[in-house]
């Protein structure tokens, strides 16, 4: 089956690299489960969602750890340095395109050493297990859209050049994400540790919104660069940061009894939680994550799109089937 020619206009051929193609269905496979896993309580042991913060697991517990400050440092600086030395050193013949794309990540992930080091506050330790495993991801990650970008030379430019309009989005991202996490390091006072609930901005609209505009800053790097790898990773990142935005809306909803009930995981006014309980029916909830009926028909046509795409039988059962629970017995409601 050949690829359909409107995509060809807008991006690079698949490489002729057997290695880039298999990480490209690795990656999206990899990043795709990661973000079910999220919403279905299994997440990534950093922050706020780490077992260590909540204690609940004593193997977690016994776990060598650092602390989240050292951790976070070592997540972003290795794929950092690989982007700034593949943009300036090792390959300095190549196009504009690929300096854009290289220049791009080193700054995605310069910023975040930098956020670590002045912006964030921190309290929490990490599993050096899992601060390893994702900067290792972060690493292969980038040096694998370099890769890609770099086997693209000599091969024909996409009909529409996206350079532009991609460099515009992902300093909108870029500059959004910046802000939303000096919202949140703004939260607490020096020496302070618990968690508030944060305002301002989008957080008004949406639990993640840093999430959100990290999502915009790699769409921004994947029309830069135009190639398949890098809209699929794209595509991958934006799911797990969909997961991942469910779950925290869930660790909200639980450490904070007025947490606001219509603030959206991740995109304003259209992604409700509903996604996040894939593992457990609607009716075992502590919340609504339904609004009053009748829903919008966009609303509808969002939340049925990604539910049923993920788990088309439990999204059907959740809806119209009379479902029962031994995890929530006694606690069923009945859906208009």
């Amino acid at each position: 089956m050949g690829i359909p020619s409107t995509l060809l206009s807008f991006l690079y051929p698949p490489p002729p690299s057997v290695y880039i193609t298999a990480m490209t269905v690795i990656n999206f496979a990899a990043m795709g489960n990661a973000g079910l896993r999220e919403t279905r309580g299994k997440n990534m042991q950093y922050s706020k969602l780490s077992t260590s913060s909540s204690g609940s697991s004593a193997a977690a517990m016994n776990k060598a750890k650092i602390s989240s400050k050292s951790g976070m440092v070592i997540l972003y600086t290795p794929a950092a340095f690989l982007a700034a030395l593949a943009s300036f050193w090792m390959f300095p013949d190549e196009d504009s395109r690929f300096h854009f794309v290289s220049a791009a990540l080193a700054i995605h992930f310069f910023k975040r050493v930098f956020e670590v080091l002045f912006v964030h506050k921190y309290s929490g330790s990490m599993d050096v297990e899992a601060t390893i495993a994702i900067s290792l991801s972060y690493l292969t990650a980038t040096a694998n859209m370099i890769y890609a970008q770099h086997l693209t030379h000599g091969f024909p430019e996409p009909q529409v050049d996206l350079k532009t309009v991609g460099a515009g989005i992902f300093l909108i991202g870029i500059l959004g994400n910046f802000y939303h996490h000096y919202l949140l390091s703004s939260l607490r006072t020096k020496g302070e540790k618990q968690y508030k609930i944060p305002q301002g901005g989008l957080f008004n609209l949406v639990v993640c919104p840093h999430y959100l505009f990290e999502v915009l800053g790699f769409v921004g790097i994947s029309c830069i660069s135009q190639t398949w790898y890098a809209f699929m990773f794209t595509l991958a990142t934006t799911l797990y940061l969909m997961g991942r935005s469910v779950a925290t809306r869930r660790w909200y909803h639980s450490k904070f009894e007025h947490f606001p009930k219509d603030r959206k995981a991740i995109i304003p006014y259209l992604l409700r939680s509903t996604v996040a309980q894939l593992s457990c029916p609607l009716e075992c909830l502590p919340f609504d994550p339904l609004p009053p009926f009748p829903w919008s028909e966009a609303e509808f046509q969002v939340e049925h799109t990604l539910v049923a795409w993920v788990t088309p039988q439990r999204w059907v059962l959740s809806r119209f089937g009379d479902i029962t629970s031994s995890s929530c017995a006694g606690t069923r409601r009945t859906r208009p």
